[in-house]
């Protein structure tokens, strides 16, 4: 397989003097086409972090950040802006949604304003998105008229718009109950089996047992990784105890 993000030696600090610390400690890391990886660490361990500086999102203060072949940080930030919008998506906890526009017009709103030619293309498209999610009847909704669950949808819908090669997601279920997290879950499975790849960060082992791969992080460092095998949806109890015994054995 082919890498799509490449992290190396990466190092990120906040604060000055005596009060710097690296968030991020000589990080490296790696993510493939058509892989599923979810970041897990407590608070303060750096794995939101990571994520900002594989997606550019944040600049490091030291390593490499390579994403599709191109050096992140040799690129200014109209040239990161466009990575962003056309080849990579970003699910957050709490969906980025404008209140004076309906849900199918959240959802276009980035995508026309850089092809304004292809509107009717571009609605089609997010109706089909929103179809296969499961929210095609919320179209002409107002933002305040549904539920978390269904923004959180809709906020997948948008990071689809560009046809992205991965989908980065900042604990995109931890806002919601276990019904509606078990749902966007399942849609998460979905893409990445469509061919996209998914990182996610979280600190719920319910949303990591479903990667094909899990890097554990402590004090701005990885330090474990496990393989698990591609989710069937039978196997979660295996699965979950094995997450669970590694959890343990490096002490998060």
């Amino acid at each position: 397989m082919n890498k799509i993000v490449t992290g190396e030696n990466i190092v990120k600090s906040y604060g000055k003097g005596d009060e710097k610390r690296n968030v991020l400690d000589g990080v490296s890391a790696e993510i493939y086409q058509g892989e599923f990886v979810s970041v897990m660490g407590p608070s303060g361990s750096g794995k939101s972090t990571l994520m900002f500086a594989l997606s550019g999102m944040d600049g490091v203060d030291g390593g490499r950040v390579a994403f599709d072949g191109s050096d992140l940080s040799a690129l200014g930030e109209n040239e990161l802006a466009d990575i962003r919008r056309t080849k990579m998506g970003f699910v957050f906890q709490q969906p980025t949604l404008l209140k004076n526009l309906n849900i199918l017009d959240n959802i276009i709103l980035t995508s026309i304003r850089d092809r304004r030619k292809n509107a009717a293309k571009i609605t089609e498209k997010a109706r089909a998105l929103m179809k296969k999610v499961g929210i095609a009847e919320l179209e002409k909704r107002d933002v305040t008229q549904a539920s978390g669950g269904q923004l959180q949808r809709a906020g997948i819908c948008r990071a689809l718009m560009s046809n992205p090669k991965i989908i980065f997601g900042d604990e995109p279920t931890g806002a919601l109950n276990s019904k509606y997290a078990q749902d966007i879950m399942n849609i998460f499975s979905e893409i990445n089996e469509d061919g996209t790849a998914v990182m996610l960060v979280t600190h719920d082992a319910n949303v990591a047992v479903r990667a094909q791969r899990i890097m554990f992080m402590c004090d701005g460092k990885i330090v474990s990784e496990m393989r698990l095998s591609k989710f069937s949806g039978t196997d979660i109890d295996d699965r979950m105890e094995k997450v669970i015994a590694k959890m343990r054995e490096i002490g998060i």
